[in-house]
């Protein structure tokens, strides 16, 4: 049975912001990235990471080597929001 993505936003066009930012974050990081396809870069994560993820029918993945690319790309996203988070406070501080 395919697994359906539900994931919603609270915030309404939250989806298309965050699709942007996971866009320029993977460019950051190395990645050819569609900025019409976003999701896609799960493709090019999985073929560096040797996991054998396929546009359908993905049964055959280990839950590991689901979360290796879904860390890898969720995992970078959090390093550049804290960084982000960071820089605007320090620079908060710098105008009080």
């Amino acid at each position: 049975m395919a697994r359906r993505n539900n994931r919603k936003y609270v915030v309404p066009g939250a989806e298309q912001a965050m699709q942007a930012f996971k866009s320029d974050v993977m460019k950051s990081e190395g990645y050819a990235v569609n900025p019409n396809r976003p999701d896609d870069v799960k493709f090019e994560v999985a073929k560096e990471l040797g996991v054998p993820l396929q546009p359908e029918g993905n049964g055959q993945l280990t839950t590991e080597s689901a979360g290796q690319i879904g860390g890898k790309i969720g995992g970078s996203m959090v390093r550049e929001m804290i960084r982000l988070a960071q820089e605007r406070l320090a620079n908060q501080e710098q105008s009080e």
